[in-house]
């Protein structure tokens, strides 16, 4: 287990809540979140630009389409964004009439499909929601959640994890070949008792999981069998979703948060809300496309 990986600021951007990392290999941008800030962020790591969009509502995730255009995972609705023109047009809602929650975690899986979870806005106990977005439609898979987060594939397709970040245990789903889970999902890693809350995950290409620990400042790696064989370190507390980046997918990148910060904790950690990257010796998966139909 080689613990000596140490995670570097790549963007300085403070977000309140950084999440949803997504490469974009067409545009060769990888793109974040800050939620709780209602704005997108993007970076270009082949020659360092980056920049962002101002949003009118919380969103948690941007994922790129075959067009070029982005689906946007916001409070309470799917929306499309042309990055080039800022474009943006409604597509979906889900949860419109329930004034508690918000989205929180979403992924692409293997077959083009959009998770997306819901979450209460102040984690009200078993408030959020799993979705799943399948040619176009949006079917409630698992509810009575808290904080679901986690939401990532295995290499073949066959299983889902995800993670009621307030519970501490990691579950895998079974999958159907059309991608839907299959009967009731297993606890597959317990983190109850260690320090840090499971956050956001992602799978490599060797089938092992990344797996922020908010609250522990680091990223650990699962193997299959649900144990931890690695882990990159941050010089901040809060880490809240890892993803593989760049042209070779050979960069871990990962971002932060100084939600519920006091004054003296920003001050302590002032890179706190930045996106950080590692060379983890792994390659990461290429993401499938969102199909819409």
């Amino acid at each position: 287990m080689n613990h000596d990986n140490m995670a570097d600021l790549a963007v300085d951007c403070r977000c309140e809540l950084g999440e949803g990392p997504q490469w974009d290999a067409e545009s060769g941008r990888l793109y974040w979140c800050d939620i709780l800030g209602k704005c997108l962020r993007w970076l270009s790591p082949e020659n360092g630009d980056h920049g962002h969009y101002p949003l009118e509502q919380m969103v948690s995730l941007a994922t790129p389409l075959n067009d070029g255009r982005l689906m946007l995972v916001g409070e309470h609705s799917l929306s499309l964004l042309n990055p080039a023109t800022q474009h943006l047009e409604h597509f979906a809602d889900f949860e419109a009439d329930n004034p508690v929650t918000r989205s929180n975690d979403a992924r692409v899986d293997r077959h083009g499909s959009l998770w997306l979870s819901t979450m209460g806005k102040t984690a009200e106990p078993g408030a959020g929601s799993l979705y799943r977005l399948h040619r176009g439609e949006l079917t409630r898979v698992r509810s009575g959640l808290t904080i679901p987060n986690a939401i990532c594939f295995s290499p073949q397709g066959d299983a889902a994890y995800f993670t009621d970040t307030a519970a501490g245990v990691v579950m895998r789903w079974a999958l159907d070949d059309q991608g839907w889970p299959v009967g009731e999902p297993v606890a597959w890693a317990d983190f109850t008792g260690v320090e840090g809350n499971p956050d956001g995950a992602v799978v490599d290409s060797e089938g092992c999981l990344w797996l922020a620990l908010w609250g522990a400042g680091k990223v650990v790696r699962l193997n299959r069998d649900g144990q931890v064989i690695d882990s990159v370190q941050l010089p901040v507390s809060q880490p809240s979703c890892p993803a593989f980046a760049g042209k070779n997918l050979d960069r871990l990148y990962i971002t932060t948060a100084q939600e519920g910060f006091s004054d003296d904790q920003r001050r302590e950690q002032p890179q706190a809300g930045g996106l950080f990257t590692c060379d983890v010796g792994v390659r990461g998966l290429a993401d499938p496309l969102l199909r819409l139909a």
